[in-house]
């Protein structure tokens, strides 16, 4: 779904946050999206690498 909205959509959505929360608020927002993002990340591969180290001591 996110591969289809290209530049133009982009572009749009960015000027859309700039209007509704303002050029002072929008870096804090990025950051926290961005920690909330790589946090996400984390904890999907910590949930990966048990299931691979549960999936191995069956064996």
């Amino acid at each position: 779904m996110l591969s289809n909205i290209g530049i133009p959509g982009l572009v749009l959505i960015l000027v859309i946050a700039l209007i509704i929360f303002g050029p002072k608020k929008l870096p804090e927002m990025g950051r926290a999206v961005g920690d909330t993002l790589k946090e996400f990340k984390k904890s999907t591969k910590e949930l990966t690498s048990e299931e691979d180290k549960e999936e191995e001591s069956k064996s």
